[in-house]
C-alpha cells in the first residue's frame, strides 16, 4: 500500500469541536469517517494527527491532505 496521502475532498471539513476533547485527524485520506481516523492507514507509514480543542468552536480541517498546517485547512486545495 502506498504511503502517499489520498485526496479525500478538495475542500475543508467544517467540524464543531468541544473544548478539551482530543481528536484524531486522518492524514492518509483513506478513512471512511473523514476527516477523522478510522485506522485505514494501517500498512502505510502514515499516522493520524492528534489535536486537542482549545475551545468549543467550528474548525476547518483539511480534506485534501496537502495542508502545511495539519490538521487545519490552509487553502492548499485551491492549487490542486
Amino acid at each position: 500500500m502506498s504511503s502517499e496521502a489520498v485526496i479525500a475532498q478538495k475542500a475543508p471539513y467544517a467540524v464543531d469541536v468541544e473544548e478539551g476533547e482530543t481528536y484524531y485527524w486522518c492524514s492518509c485520506g483513506r478513512s471512511k469517517k473523514q476527516p477523522f481516523c478510522d485506522g485505514s492507514h494501517e500498512g502505510t507509514s502514515m499516522r493520524p494527527v492528534a489535536f486537542t480543542a482549545e475551545k468549543s468552536e467550528k474548525v476547518y480541517l483539511c480534506g485534501c491532505k496537502k495542508t502545511n498546517n495539519q490538521p487545519f485547512c490552509d487553502g492548499a486545495h485551491n492549487d490542486l
